[in-house]
């Protein structure tokens, strides 16, 4: 059986979107995991990415979606909203996409570069580490608690 994720950046074409499930936990509080889809679009070498969410593959092939926290000449600095200190690295080519919607599990769209998307954004990234750590023990907690009662 063909996996799609493997050949992802071979079958997706420049500027072209696809629809992905969330299944990690590394973007929360933004995005949920296994109840939202995220729209992402191929980007370019030229394109700016500083602070928009993008997926890349690591070296053992996963396929991640974190945030750009930093570009230094050719080097990518991401990390997840939901993980306050893991930081990954990769070059700039090897970013595959970048998030264009939100898909709720409610089959709303949200375009992510609306005006409440960006404020949502810098609410929850303008909070102190401390604060933002409490929060999400309090979201793994709950989600671990919903998942044990299905």
């Amino acid at each position: 059986m063909i996996n799609l994720a493997d050949n992802l950046e071979i079958l997706v074409g420049d500027s072209e979107r696809f629809e992905m499930v969330v299944t990690g936990r590394s973007m929360l509080p933004l995005l949920g995991f296994g109840r939202d889809s995220i729209v992402m679009r191929r980007v370019g070498i030229e394109e700016p990415i500083l602070n928009r969410i993008a997926m890349f593959r690591v070296p053992s092939g996963k396929i991640i979606v974190h945030r750009v926290i930093d570009v230094a000449n050719d080097v990518v600095s991401l990390r997840g909203d939901g993980n306050l200190y893991q930081i990954e690295k990769c070059r700039r080519d090897e970013i595959i996409a970048v998030l264009e919607q939100v898909v709720r599990h409610s089959g709303k769209r949200v375009s992510c570069t609306t005006r409440l998307w960006r404020f949502r954004e810098r609410m929850w990234l303008c909070q102190p580490l401390i604060v933002r750590r409490y929060a999400l023990a309090v979201m793994h907690r709950w989600l671990n608690f919903r998942d044990k009662k299905r």
